[in-house]
């Protein structure tokens, strides 16, 4: 590994953290990313800072209990800056820290190259269904079969 990455997964002790350690604490950062409103929150903070009603129509879809729980697990990651002016009505703006600028940089490569090949994606998928049809999945007895 390179020490650059090493950098990055060290804290200022030298204890590494391993991801793939079930009481890693980076495990739970990484699933706040990586998950459906985590990183499609981050994507379009990256456009810039959002009001919640305009973040949430961006992430199509997000209702705003689930928003609200990402944005706060965000927060609490370090990744997003939450900052509510004292006006009526209260004026709350999301934008990405720092850290969350360097996710987001690497997140949109990976959404870049996800949306690119997606017909790659679509003609797997239509091979791998047309292959299925009516033949049992998994070898495994299916209930029905005889």
């Amino acid at each position: 590994m390179e020490v650059t990455q090493q950098a990055e997964r060290a804290p200022a002790d030298d204890r590494p953290f391993d991801v793939f350690s079930r009481s890693c604490p980076s495990r739970a950062m990484l699933e706040h990313v990586t998950g459906r409103w985590g990183s499609l929150t981050i994507g379009a903070l990256r456009e810039g800072s959002y009001r919640f009603n305009e973040l949430r129509r961006r992430v199509d879809g997000v209702s705003e209990k689930m928003l609200s729980q990402t944005l706060h697990a965000l927060e609490r990651d370090g990744l997003v800056h939450r900052e509510a002016r004292a006006t009526s009505p209260p004026h709350v703006d999301y934008e990405l820290t720092p850290l969350g600028r360097a996710v987001a940089e690497r997140l949109l490569g990976l959404i870049a190259l996800v949306e690119m090949r997606m017909p790659e994606v679509l003609a797997a998928r239509e091979s791998y269904d047309g292959s299925r049809d009516g033949a049992p999945r998994g070898g495994r007895w299916q209930r029905g079969q005889k």
